[in-house]
């Protein structure tokens, strides 16, 4: 395995300033929750998704983000923007904590807000950041993958851009059976351990068919010639377009590199990891954790106890 490196530059040098956050898919496999709310918006503790994805790129010198929506997603807007009848009642009430919790999300960085006309896959949300972004390189962050707070990976991928300029995407080793989840990427050693030349991707393929096993995960940091070859990458899995097709004809030009994560991430993608996100954020919190860990100890020794006692009522 490669190993993972720590060490990043500080923010006050960063050549990248934006960050793009797509939020416009339809969140069909948490149906019917999603319904009418965004599966960005689902709260993970006390806090929705995507807000921790927004405040990582603010830790890494990120201030301005730019959200790629749709229809029936205003409620991203709302949650980054103020609320003043609520922010008054806190204060007329004294509750400053609360009132901060409510008044951060809009404090975070300078947050813009586009459409997606129709959910046509991850490229063609990212091409949609064309005119922010101009010619400028920029990070691309997915809501679906939380990275604790604690890892430095963006502004390590950060880093890398700098030292080798075209693309980085954040790189992690999956076991073979998972790798049909993922686009997966073929690579080849640097000099720095926990730094791979992306030598070509292909998106989600069979256990037999994957050139490694190591995954991309949702984090990019994208040069702006990503955007001519969005332009003419055709739908592909799924008749979406896909960045991973773009990614792919760049890395045949020896512009991608990939950094290889072996830290803390939360996948939010499906139900059952989505539980277990919360469970573990909950367990972590200074505030929370204790009692709930304690409760959480006596619910699975009581389903333990639960088992052991119908497998002696089958067994009789």
């Amino acid at each position: 395995m490669i190993a993972p490196h720590a060490t990043s530059a500080p923010a006050s040098v960063r050549t990248v300033t934006k960050a793009v956050v797509p939020a416009a898919g339809l969140g069909t496999r948490f149906l019917p929750a999603t319904k009418a709310t965004p599966k960005e918006m689902l709260p993970v503790v006390d806090k929705p998704a995507i807000q921790y994805v927004v405040e990582e790129a603010a830790a890494a010198g990120l201030d301005d983000v730019l959200m790629v929506t749709g229809r029936h997603k205003r409620a991203i807007e709302d949650h980054f923007d103020n609320a003043f009848e609520l922010e008054q009642a806190l204060t007329a009430k004294g509750d400053t904590v609360r009132l901060d919790s409510v008044r951060d999300p809009a404090r975070l960085a300078n947050i813009h807000h586009i459409r997606q006309g129709e959910p046509l896959g991850l490229g063609h949300a990212v091409l949609c950041a064309r005119r922010h972004v101009g010619d400028q390189p920029f990070a691309v962050l997915l809501g679906d993958d939380l990275i604790d707070p604690r890892e430095s990976l963006l502004s390590r991928m950060l880093d890398v851009r700098d030292r080798y300029s075209g693309s980085v995407v954040a790189l992690m080793e999956v076991e073979p059976e998972q790798i049909h989840l993922y686009g997966c990427a073929a690579v080849e050693a640097t000099a720095e351990a926990d730094v791979v030349r992306v030598t070509g991707l292909v998106e989600k393929p069979s256990r037999q068919d994957a050139p490694s096993t190591y995954a991309v995960i949702g984090r990019y940091v994208l040069d702006p010639a990503v955007f001519d070859t969005l332009e003419r990458t055709p739908p592909g899995r799924g008749g979406e377009i896909q960045l991973t097709d773009a990614l792919q004809e760049l890395a045949a030009g020896g512009t991608v590199h990939g950094v290889v994560f072996d830290g803390l991430r939360y996948d939010t993608g499906d139900k059952a990891d989505y539980l277990r996100t919360v469970v573990r954020l909950a367990c972590d919190r200074d505030d929370l954790g204790p009692e709930f860990t304690a409760w959480l100890k006596e619910f699975v020794a009581g389903l333990e106890d639960g088992a052991v006692a119908d497998r002696r009522r089958q067994a009789a």
